[in-house]
C-alpha cells in the first residue's frame, strides 16, 4: 500500500484495525444460536434498532447521528474489552482503558476524521445530546431483548437480579416513553416467567 496517498493509507489502516471488533465477545448470547454475540454484531444490531425505532424518541433526533454514534461508540473495546454491564469491578478502570484505546484507534485516522470520531465518542460517553441519550437507550435495550428471547441466559449465568436490570435501564425512561413501556414489560414478564431473579 506504499503507493497510495497517506490519507487513504491511514483510512485503510483504521478500517482494517476495526475488523478486530468482530473478535471481541460480549456476555449476551445470540437470539437464534447458542453462542455469544460479538461487539460488531451488537453495533450493527443497535444501528438497525435506531432505524426501526427512532420515531419513539421523546425528543426529535437526527437519525444519521444516532446511527453514527452507535457504530462508533464501542470501537474502543478492541483494546479495552467489553465491560459487562453488571461487573462493578470492571468499571473501576473502564474510563481510563477506553480513553487510551480511543486515542490509539481513532488516532490511526487522518487528523480531521480522528477528531470527528472522537467528538462523537465523547458525546455518547457524556450523554450530552438527545442523540446520545437515545443511542444509550438502544444500547441498553438490545441486550435485554436478547435475554428475554433466550430465556434469561446471561442474567442467570451471572446471577443478575431484576433490581440490577431496573437500575441499568433507568436511562430509557427519560429518552422514550414507548421504549420504557417495552422495557418494563420485558422486565416484569421475565420475573413472572422465571427468566430473571427478583
Amino acid at each position: 500500500m506504499d503507493g497510495l496517498d497517506k490519507k487513504l493509507q491511514a483510512q485503510l489502516a483504521f478500517l482494517i484495525e476495526i475488523d478486530k471488533l468482530k473478535l471481541v465477545e460480549r456476555k449476551t448470547k445470540l437470539i437464534h444460536e447458542n453462542r455469544l454475540e460479538n461487539v460488531a454484531e451488537h453495533s450493527w444490531h443497535i444501528a438497525l434498532l435506531a432505524i426501526v425505532l427512532h420515531t419513539y424518541a421523546d425528543q426529535p433526533v437526527q437519525l444519521d447521528k444516532v446511527i453514527q454514534t452507535l457504530l462508533i461508540h464501542d470501537i474502543v473495546e478492541i483494546d479495552a474489552g467489553d465491560t459487562f454491564a453488571y461487573d462493578t469491578s470492571g468499571y473501576a478502570d473502564k474510563e481510563e482503558r477506553e480513553q487510551k484505546a480511543a486515542d490509539r484507534i481513532f488516532g490511526l485516522l487522518p487528523e480531521e476524521q480522528a477528531k470527528q470520531m472522537m467528538e462523537v465518542w465523547y458525546e455518547f460517553e457524556r450523554n450530552e445530546s438527545a442523540e446520545a441519550k437515545f443511542a444509550t437507550s438502544l444500547d441498553r435495550l438490545q441486550p435485554i431483548i436478547h435475554n428475554y428471547m433466550n430465556d434469561g441466559d446471561s442474567w442467570q449465568t451471572y446471577q443478575v437480579t431484576s433490581e440490577q436490570v431496573k437500575e441499568r435501564m433507568k436511562g430509557v425512561e427519560g429518552s422514550s416513553k414507548k421504549l420504557w413501556e417495552l422495557t418494563q414489560y420485558i422486565i416484569n414478564d421475565s420475573i413472572e416467567s422465571g427468566k430473571l431473579m427478583k
